[in-house]
């Protein structure tokens, strides 16, 4: 029990929180490219609409992860993201236009945006150095285990009644309430409020002015990658228009996930004991693999081994990057610097998506897989040699 020591009452239950609302939302994820396409969105306005979702959410992530610093309190921004973000699944089943699905999308990347950087900064508060591997490594593989249930359960349904998405979204939201009452358990650990005042939302990035350079050069080559790395519903639409059918997609996904679940927390491990950069490097090479490969594949099989070789690179960078991020910033300022990470990733994000559908209507998927894998190689090659604070790094073996 002593070697579980960090898995504490708070790293629990946020991590309980968190497989309860993937689950939500991962019942959805694997339909919404197949749904979209039935109500006539194309490729370019599916990218759209994923990016400006998650533009939503980077624009907000900086903000109130900077404010929950401030004040010090992390609960409540907790409690309000979750809260927004189940309310968004039932919003969905009420009207299929276009305006009414991105203003659903976009409640729910606010309540993501509201509550990451809080709820990223309880999780660091509650390891050491030495541990935050192992802790952001099982709240992954927690939150990920949702995304195993949720697709299984769309799965099933649409085996069941196939065609009939709508339903799916009034279900989704029983998850997304018992991830709510489970917020209320949660209780704040005492943390001085940081002396930093709150920018206004428009400059809530500000943070990375006064970041030290190690945390500048680590974050901005993960951005650099994020500029390339669009959304996973491309992925999922091209094995769909590669011939699998709707539930080999969600198969694929559901794969995808079982082994993100199985392989996180080991690798968190794995980085504390040999470094993030290691992780980070190997899991990047394998993106690479992945999206040079998909160009090419046909047929179940080699999906198959290319989505479990993408849970592999997800599980080794994910978690792993915020861990290693946490520990080249002042604790005071962890909230702001995991927020303004992961804001900023999510606005590079909206711009992979736009590049990314632009692209595969313009060229071709080839292009938009072939480009990205090369992006993937080139960060790798940085982050292998990258510079960083001796006496920073060191802090994880």
């Amino acid at each position: 029990m002593r070697r579980c020591s960090y898995l504490t009452r708070a790293v629990w239950l946020l991590s309980l929180i968190s497989l309860f609302t993937d689950l939500a939302s991962e019942m959805l994820y694997p339909v919404m490219p197949l749904y979209l396409q039935s109500i006539g969105f194309s490729v370019f306005l599916i990218g759209l609409l994923e990016g400006v979702a998650e533009a939503v959410a980077g624009l907000s992530k900086g903000y109130f992860g900077q404010w929950s610093d401030r004040l010090g309190k992390r609960v409540p921004f907790v409690q309000w993201g979750y809260g927004l973000s189940a309310l968004s699944k039932p919003m969905l089943a009420v009207l299929a236009t276009p305006a009414w699905v991105l203003l659903a999308r976009t409640v729910d990347r606010l309540g993501k945006g509201l509550r990451t950087g809080a709820r990223d900064a309880l999780l660091s508060d509650e390891a050491t150095p030495a541990t935050k591997g192992k802790v952001f490594g099982f709240h992954r593989s927690m939150d990920t285990l949702g995304a195993v249930f949720g697709p299984t359960v769309a799965l099933l349904w649409l085996a069941a009644r196939p065609g009939q998405f709508r339903p799916l979204f009034l279900l989704a939201f029983v998850p997304g309430v018992l991830a709510i009452g489970i917020t209320f358990w949660l209780r704040e650990r005492p943390a001085a409020p940081s002396p930093r005042p709150v920018l206004p939302f428009w400059a809530s990035f500000g943070y990375w002015r006064v970041a030290p350079p190690a945390y500048r050069r680590v974050a901005g080559a993960l951005l650099v990658f994020a500029l390339f790395n669009s959304s996973d519903a491309f992925l999922l639409l091209l094995a769909r228009q590669r011939g699998l059918s709707d539930a080999a997609v969600i198969g694929l996904y559901i794969l995808y996930n079982a082994v993100y679940v199985l392989s996180a927390w080991p690798l968190g491990h794995l980085a504390d004991r040999l470094g993030p950069r290691l992780l980070l490097v190997g899991g990047l090479l394998a993106f690479a693999a992945v999206y040079g490969g998909v160009a090419l594949a046909h047929g179940w099989p080699a999906f198959a081994a290319l989505f479990a070789l993408y849970g592999l690179y997800a599980a080794s960078t994910e978690g792993v990057a915020k861990a290693w991020l946490s520990n080249l910033c002042d604790r005071a300022d962890t909230g702001a610097a995991l927020g303004t990470f992961a804001g900023l990733g999510s606005l590079a994000a909206l711009l992979a998506s736009l590049g990314a559908g632009a692209l595969w209507q313009g060229a071709g998927p080839a292009w938009t897989f072939g480009l990205a894998a090369v992006a993937a190689l080139g960060v790798s090659a940085y982050l292998a040699r990258a510079p960083l604070a001796p006496h920073k790094e060191s802090t994880m073996p």
